[in-house]
């Protein structure tokens, strides 16, 4: 009876050591979940910088508002009906 005993004992420290520190332990498992968290967030943040990519390409094809607005404020254009006056303090 000691030795069966005995048995159950190593087969019981042979599955604690895999539970804790063996392929798909506790610990594994947990960084596995704080990976896939981080490639969510990740995601999320380029779906929202697809769709608002998205909205500045559908604004561009239909309007020329949008069109003009990017010349005035990244290419420094302006229309051939205005004047332009430079304030230096």
């Amino acid at each position: 009876m000691r030795w069966w005993n005995l048995l159950l004992l190593v087969i019981l420290l042979g599955l604690q050591f895999r539970l804790w520190y063996g392929a798909g332990s506790v610990a594994e498992i947990a960084s596995i979940r704080t990976a896939a968290e981080q490639v969510r967030l990740q995601a999320s943040a380029a779906i929202d910088r697809n769709q608002r990519l998205a909205a500045d390409v559908q604004d561009l094809k239909e309007g020329l508002d949008a069109i003009e607005e990017r010349a005035r404020s990244e290419l420094g254009m302006i229309g051939n009906d205005e004047t332009f006056f430079q304030v230096i303090d």
